[in-house]
């Protein structure tokens, strides 16, 4: 039996234990960002024999993101297996078929080796996430991030400063997003609509969230601000990154002041995915990721 409903900020501490089991790499993998945006798909959760379940919809079908609570070994398996069996009868019950996104590679190979041709396979390539060295992303060393280096000297040469985001900066930074969103006509797009609930929500909760942040200034003025955590034993994610992108090297410089205060004893960082956006795509990759995190949509038949 499942009892799926809206996610609330009292499941906290179940799921994050569940994301501490799995220690997935994936964005999505983040209380903090399921709790912020549910409204993009209509997400509900529920915890079923131990593992943690989201369930969103797509033109009124459901779908599934891969579950947390679990490993990779046999007994994890047959635990995944079981779900999987009880999931199908489920989807059956809205006149659906069963399907699973943000599976990674590794749970991949065991799917495909046990379900063979009664599943398709599809790959995810706009949700695959940035994975980054931090210390790379720190130094900024070599010949490919020279551009980067400019950038950075271009806009330390003006007056200008970066701190840590506390609550008294909080509503400055709601007003610079609201800023971003009127001048990108952000009421046209359903994604930038829920961004902004997302982070008024990020801004609510801060604390209790465990998130970090900076904000970066020019000539006194708010030019950027970024919001990140966390995300698994050895991976801080960026989930927030706004700068003025007429102002060269704000970009660059908020991305490396906040890695060096809060990201630097961590061996990666994940700047989540590009979403098909050709610019973000190009920016994302001007990084150098160290490997971009695949993910997949299984459809069983």
């Amino acid at each position: 039996m499942f009892n799926f409903r809206e996610i609330q900020l009292s499941d906290k501490s179940w799921i994050e234990k569940c994301l501490k089991t799995s220690d997935y790499q994936g964005c999505e993998y983040s209380f903090a960002n399921n709790l912020a945006w549910r409204r993009l798909n209509d997400t509900l959760i529920c915890q079923h024999d131990g593992l943690y379940l989201s369930c969103s919809f797509s033109d009124n079908k459901p779908y599934f993101t891969f579950p947390a609570g679990a490993g990779y070994d046999d007994e994890s398996i047959k635990r995944y297996v079981k779900l999987i069996s009880e999931l199908k009868d489920y989807a059956k019950s809205k006149d659906a078929p069963l399907v699973i996104s943000s599976v990674n590679s590794k749970h991949l190979k065991w799917i495909q080796d046990y379900y063979g041709d009664s599943i398709t396979v599809a790959q995810n390539r706009d949700s695959f996430d940035y994975i980054y060295k931090t210390s790379e992303l720190i130094l900024l060393s070599g010949k490919r991030f020279h551009g980067k280096r400019n950038h950075i000297k271009r806009f330390k040469e003006n007056d200008w400063s970066y701190q840590d985001l506390t609550p008294e900066l909080f509503d400055e930074c709601i007003a610079f997003a609201v800023e971003f969103y009127n001048e990108s006509n952000g009421y046209d797009s359903h994604s930038a609509v829920v961004e902004q609930y997302v982070i008024n929500t990020f801004f609510e909760h801060f604390e209790y969230l465990g998130l970090k942040g900076g904000v970066l200034r020019r000539d006194g003025g708010i030019v950027g601000f970024t919001i990140g955590e966390r995300l698994n034993s050895d991976t801080f994610v960026v989930h927030i990154e706004k700068a003025k992108s007429e102002i060269q090297g704000a970009y660059p410089t908020i991305c490396n002041e906040f890695l060096k205060a809060d990201a630097k004893d961590f061996m990666f960082v994940n700047r989540e995915e590009d979403m098909g956006l050709m610019g973000l795509r190009r920016s994302k990759q001007s990084y150098h990721p160290e490997y971009l995190l695949e993910k997949y949509t299984v459809a069983f038949k």
